[in-house]
């Protein structure tokens, strides 16, 4: 049997659900490569709005969801902080699309991972992660905030929800088939 195997990155900024994500859909126990964060990050990691975390992914996370017999995705979690930015090369090599979790309280967290997808062409969704509650902000307030195109699938989720993780990885991959080109 010849397997299909997808990948698709999960990205965003420092605390944003990245490892919720992944272990909220994975039908593996995730990898994951949290560590504890320590005094030596004070002043470099910015914690601000995030302060009760405690872990933070220092490589990745990875799961994997079997959609059919011969369709496999791949998720890799990208880390969040800055220093750990020159993961996402190699993480993202190969991958058909991305999710970029967005944390409304921290928008500015959003910026570089958007930044990174829109500059190398890769299909991304922006996904509102309302695991802190409801959101007071419109799809409207949001996408002009971020400076997203209309070209551009923005979700909601909770990225602890299954189901509601599953949706923005279905919108993800409709987005980007979408980006395919039409056989003649």
């Amino acid at each position: 049997m010849n397997r299909t195997s997808v990948k698709i990155v999960v990205a965003g900024g420092f605390g944003t659900g990245k490892t919720t994500l992944v272990s909220s859909v994975s039908e593996i126990p995730p990898l994951t490569t949290e560590e504890l964060l320590t005094e030596a990050s004070v002043g470099i990691d910015d914690v601000t709005g995030v302060e009760s975390k405690t872990h933070t992914t220092v490589a990745l996370d990875f799961g994997r969801i079997t959609i059919s017999p011969d369709v496999v995705l791949y998720l890799f979690g990208t880390p969040g902080q800055d220093r750990f930015w020159f993961m996402w090369d190699e993480l993202a090599q190969g991958a058909v699309g991305a999710i970029v979790l967005v944390d409304t309280r921290r928008l500015d967290s959003s910026f570089p991972a958007i930044d990174y997808f829109e500059r190398r062409g890769l299909p991304f969704v922006a996904a509102v992660n309302r695991f802190f509650g409801e959101c007071a902000y419109t799809d409207d307030e949001i996408r002009s905030a971020l400076e997203l195109g209309t070209d551009v699938p923005l979700v909601w989720l909770d990225a602890r929800d299954r189901l509601s993780s599953k949706l923005a990885l279905i919108a993800l991959v409709r987005h980007a088939m979408s980006r395919l080109p039409q056989a003649a």
